[in-house]
């Protein structure tokens, strides 16, 4: 074969086979290339691939956390709107709704810390202030019975009587004794712990702040000068020390008691004799408007003439009810007090 035609047989097949290559590298490709979108499109949403599923989390991370936060403000809200809400109710049955009380003294600081709508019941002698629901139920001899049947949750008494503490418990009911104090910072914790007792601390507190300042402002109006003094709580000549809240409201005041001497028990109320009233001479003598009779007739009494309260007229008549109920109304008794001391010590011409 001439050689010119042998090298364009060999160029040929080399072309040839060239185009056989190419169109088999294009069949190849093509595959490639259909079958590598359609997982990426319609696997990834159905079933995450782990390159696809993973990849995303770092973008969802971001996402989610805005929205975490989110649900934090509405879960603490609640509480500013909500917490407050039951507090009155949970602290209503720690506070006693039906109170009997047999105290006058008791009546008068449960009315001025609040407490009356909480007031079902009173005793007898509890007519201050006016609105108090009295009834003919009594504080020196209580009945059980009757004092149930007002089905109290709280009785307050001064002292027991009849065995009432007894009868209380017996059922359940609690009983709270307000017992008359021995001198001011007795009181104000007696009207403290009346009011922790009701459910009325704050309005307890409040209460002693003001007696403090009004009964600090009272005794400064006290002449300072001694003053011998006479508190006559009745006709059988007892009288008050200053062993009681009384005498203490006398002795806050520089007087000189005389029932002092007469009280050897320490007891605050002792009963003295005419002779010992007239020897110990008092300069001012003090009744009150409960006893059947007048300072003219103490000043009547036999052998009194020459005692100097009776002499220079200085017998004073104080309402019944201030004076020996330790509360909200002592002020006005102390007032009183030192009105008849300045009397004594600087008299009129």
């Amino acid at each position: 074969m001439p050689r010119r035609l042998f090298r364009l047989l060999t160029a040929m097949l080399l072309a040839l086979a060239l185009v056989v290559t190419a169109c088999g590298n294009d069949d190849d490709a093509q595959p490639q290339v259909a079958e590598a979108p359609e997982p990426a499109t319609t696997e990834a949403p159905t079933q995450p691939a782990p390159a696809t599923t993973e990849a995303p989390e770092p973008e969802s991370a971001p996402t989610e956390m805005p929205t975490e936060p989110e649900p934090a403000p509405t879960e603490v809200a609640p509480p500013p709107t909500e917490a407050p809400a039951p507090e009155p109710t949970e602290a209503a049955p720690d506070r006693p709704q039906r109170i009997v009380s047999l105290s006058p003294t008791a009546t008068e600081i449960l009315f001025a810390i609040g407490a009356g709508e909480q007031v079902v019941a009173v005793d007898e002698y509890s007519y201050y202030p006016p609105e108090t629901p009295v009834t003919d139920l009594s504080g020196w001899d209580p009945n059980v019975e009757a004092v149930l049947s007002y089905e109290p949750d709280l009785v307050v008494i001064s002292n027991d009587a009849n065995d009432l503490m007894a009868g209380m418990a017996a059922v359940g009911v609690e009983v709270h004794v307000n017992s008359a104090p021995g001198d001011f910072e007795g009181g104000y914790a007696s009207i403290a712990e009346l009011g922790i007792a009701v459910g009325r601390v704050d309005e307890a507190a409040a209460l002693v702040a003001d007696l403090r300042a009004e009964i600090d402002a009272a005794l400064a109006t006290a002449p300072d000068v001694e003053v011998r003094v006479y508190h006559e709580l009745g006709d059988t000549h007892y009288s008050a020390s200053s062993n009681s809240f009384i005498g203490a409201v006398y002795a806050a005041m520089g007087a000189i008691n005389i029932a002092d001497e007469a009280d050897v028990d320490g007891y605050g109320f002792p009963q003295l004799t005419e002779e010992y009233i007239v020897e110990a001479d008092p300069e001012l003598i003090v009744i009150t408007d409960q006893v059947a009779y007048t300072a003219e007739d103490v000043a009547a009494r036999p052998g009194w003439g020459e005692v100097s309260a009776v002499r220079n007229g200085n017998i004073v008549v104080v309402n019944a009810d201030i004076a020996s109920r330790w509360g909200p109304r002592l002020p006005q008794f102390i007032n009183a007090v030192a009105e008849a001391l300045n009397s004594v010590a600087s008299p009129v011409s």
